[in-house]
């Protein structure tokens, strides 16, 4: 692959890549690495943290913790913006006043088994990629080679895949796939004449990263008034989170890009035109108030009765 494909590559990729252009590999690529209690770099890529979570990054953390969506992420997560349209981004909260993660101890990980994407990957990168004429996505890697990790002179060598399989990684990236290629249709569908609505954002938020209260919009009076979900569709919805959020990818596609996922009751979409008549004449109607305040106010006389200094006594 030559720097032109790359960058068009790159361009379409759902994360930040580093400014310094990486040596893309493949899964069959022999690396050299063992991260151990005992290398001399243990716990030091956690004292310093940057990690993106993925969507079934925050369902399996907030089930092993037994949170709500909503509580774990006001208290392990801080938002940030991925792109310039400000699709919402979900990344780990470092401990308070530091850089270290909040279940970085002694002896490792106290998260270990459901430990995030990134996590697992490290010291490879995932490059989840797609050119604007591409309708699938393709894989690549990259190593992470950082001064201060010891693992790479450890005497153990095995390929990316073998890694990814070693480390339960292959697991997450078949649960993630959905959301990646949905990242990825936002960034491939060109700039936006101007910013997107800030309900489009907040409903990605939820669909993505909020799963609790997703399930409560669905399982809403307005959504099934809209929506014609099947009785058996929506029992393993409010049962199951991971088909929760294969759903909310869908529905996202659905509701801003018009790819049709779900079928709309009878008489849904006039009863929704009727509603956005009503909110906009109930705006247009608060503004001509207003309107006429401000004339009222405009030609009112000034001062109190009498203050112009008529028929005062001399």
């Amino acid at each position: 692959m030559d720097d032109s494909q790359f960058k068009n590559l790159a361009e379409e990729a759902p994360f930040e890549l580093s400014p310094v252009m990486p040596t893309l590999l493949e899964g069959d690529k022999v690396i050299q690495f063992r991260c151990h209690k005992d290398v001399g770099c243990w716990n030091a890529c956690c004292s310093n943290i940057d990690i993106t979570l993925t969507p079934y990054d925050i369902l399996r953390l907030k089930n092993r913790l037994n949170l709500s969506s909503g509580d774990f992420l006001k208290q392990y997560t801080v938002p940030y913006e991925m792109d310039q349209d400000g699709t919402p981004g979900v990344k780990f909260r470092p401990v308070e006043g530091g850089t270290a993660c909040q279940f970085m101890r002694p002896e490792g990980c106290a998260v270990y088994e459901d430990r995030p994407t990134a996590c697992r990957y490290y010291p490879v990168a995932l490059l989840s990629m797609r050119n604007q004429d591409e309708f699938t996505d393709r894989t690549s890697y990259a190593l992470v080679q950082e001064p201060h990790c010891w693992g790479h002179k450890e005497p153990r060598s095995l390929s990316i895949d073998e890694y990814r399989q070693e480390q339960g990684v292959d697991v997450y990236d078949e649960k993630g796939r959905g959301w990646r290629q949905l990242v990825l249709k936002k960034k491939s569908a060109g700039p936006a004449i101007g910013k997107p609505p800030a309900i489009s954002n907040q409903l990605f938020f939820m669909a993505s990263y909020d799963v609790d209260r997703f399930r409560a919009f669905v399982s809403s009076e307005t959504f099934n008034r809209t929506y014609d979900v099947p009785m058996e569709v929506m029992a393993t919805l409010l049962a199951d989170d991971e088909a929760l959020l294969d759903f909310g990818y869908n529905f996202l596609k659905h509701a801003l890009f018009g790819e049709r996922f779900l079928e709309e009751q009878p008489g849904a979409y006039e009863a929704r035109t009727e509603r956005l008549k009503a909110k906009a004449e109930k705006i247009r109607a608060e503004y001509e108030a207003q309107r006429e305040k401000r004339e009222d106010e405009k030609y009112a006389e000034p001062g109190k009765p009498g203050d112009c200094g008529c028929g005062s006594e001399g």
